[in-house]
């Protein structure tokens, strides 16, 4: 391991605005924060956004900055990219931002039912051999249910052809109600935030010519 990831994750440990699943035992010990993430940590009643599989924190960060009333929490379980994040939140004094070091599995070990209202997924591995390790599949969406409210959505912008068709197909059979549908967001009149944030994958697959896809959805069902 290089010097300069040892230095990062050294850091991490003393950050305040990060959770790292090394820390707690959230499986066996209640996580101090589910369920109390507006009154113990953001201080306030306003919505909560989570990003899965957040990177670097560029759009986490970048919704942070739009948007300053809702709370926004990055999650992922790379260290060395969570750094980033952290470091710009507090360089920019951004109060209503934290970040998770998880494994996606287990996010309903660190958030209450109902205490999510939207969730984003920016550019995930589309998995095309293991649909069970889909970030948008009938396993995570199960999840997903689990910890968002009665009007929650969930978003999906993705480079993956494949992976978009893929949820557009199963979004009838797991009964998931599509709110939006946009094949390319940078040839059809988008709202601002799904193009003027931009990840450091889209800024790649974009140099590349790909469509970016945005999927907008309720979950549905029981658990919202």
């Amino acid at each position: 391991m290089g010097k300069d990831k040892l230095k990062r994750f050294a850091e991490n440990e003393n950050f305040e605005n990060l959770f790292q699943h090394n820390q707690f035992d959230a499986r066996n010990e209640p996580f101090p924060l589910k369920g109390s993430w507006h009154s113990n940590y953001f201080k306030n009643d306003n919505s909560i956004v989570i990003e899965l599989g957040c990177g670097r924190g560029e759009y986490t960060i970048g919704m942070a900055k739009r948007f300053p009333n809702k709370n926004f929490i990055g999650i992922d379980r790379k260290g060395a990219r969570l750094w980033r994040g952290c470091k710009d939140a507090i360089e920019c004094n951004l109060m209503n931002v934290a970040f998770l070091r998880i494994k996606i599995e287990d996010i309903e070990y660190y958030f209450a039912p109902h205490e999510v209202h939207e969730i984003w997924v920016t550019f995930p591995d589309p998995q095309l051999r293991k649909e069970r390790r889909r970030l948008i599949s009938p396993n995570f969406v199960s999840k997903y249910k689990n910890i968002i409210d009665a009007t929650g959505i969930i978003h999906l912008k993705t480079d993956s052809r494949e992976f978009y068709e893929y949820v557009l197909t199963i979004a009838p059979i797991e009964k998931w109600n599509i709110v939006e549908n946009i094949p390319n967001i940078y040839k059809t009149e988008s709202e601002s935030v799904l193009t003027e944030i931009q990840t450091f994958y889209e800024k790649k697959w974009l140099l590349e010519g790909k469509p970016i896809a945005y999927i907008c959805f309720k979950p549905g069902g029981e658990g919202v």
